[in-house]
């Protein structure tokens, strides 16, 4: 699928999501490189919600993340189990939806134009492979919808 992607202007988040999950199927079908879905994946949800960054963090060793595809500013290379929003997901093995990234405890600042963050794990038999995390540059940008549908949207790429 290499149409232009579809999204309708004055409806819900949730619609929004709804239009957006089918068209995301849509480019992974066919199509076997993690990387090329994940980054497909990123530019889907940038363009379809308008966030301000969009990214995976792969796990690299057994206390590392990577920095893999992703659409917005430069970011933060490389993160330790535990460490920031990313890190601490990792570690739980559970999303985190934060309000004020400033009042995270830990949080990293990759850019202060960083205002919320939400970060769901990707799993792959069992075992967290990576981290999709979203940034908005405004403040309470995510809730239970977000974290809904960002989970059903990693499950594509999920194994096991």
């Amino acid at each position: 699928m290499a149409d232009d992607l579809i999204f309708p202007v004055a409806a819900s988040k949730a619609e929004k999501y709804e239009a957006l999950i089918p068209q995301i199927k849509g480019l992974l079908t066919g199509e076997k490189n993690l990387i090329a879905n994940m980054a497909n994946i990123c530019a889907a949800l940038k363009e379809g919600l308008g966030f301000f960054w969009v990214g995976f963090y792969l796990v690299d060793s057994p206390e590392e993340l990577v920095l893999g595809p992703f659409q917005g500013p430069v970011a933060c290379t490389r993160i330790k189990k535990g460490n920031g929003v990313c890190g601490s997901s990792w570690e739980k093995a559970e999303a985190i939806i934060v309000p004020d990234v400033d009042k995270f405890p830990g949080h990293i600042a990759c850019s202060s134009a960083s205002k919320s963050e939400i970060v769901i794990p990707v799993f792959n038999d069992a075992q967290i492979s990576g981290i999709l995390d979203v940034d908005s540059d405004e403040l309470n940008a995510f809730d239970e919808i977000d974290k809904e549908y960002l989970e059903r949207i990693v499950r594509l790429i999920s194994v096991g």
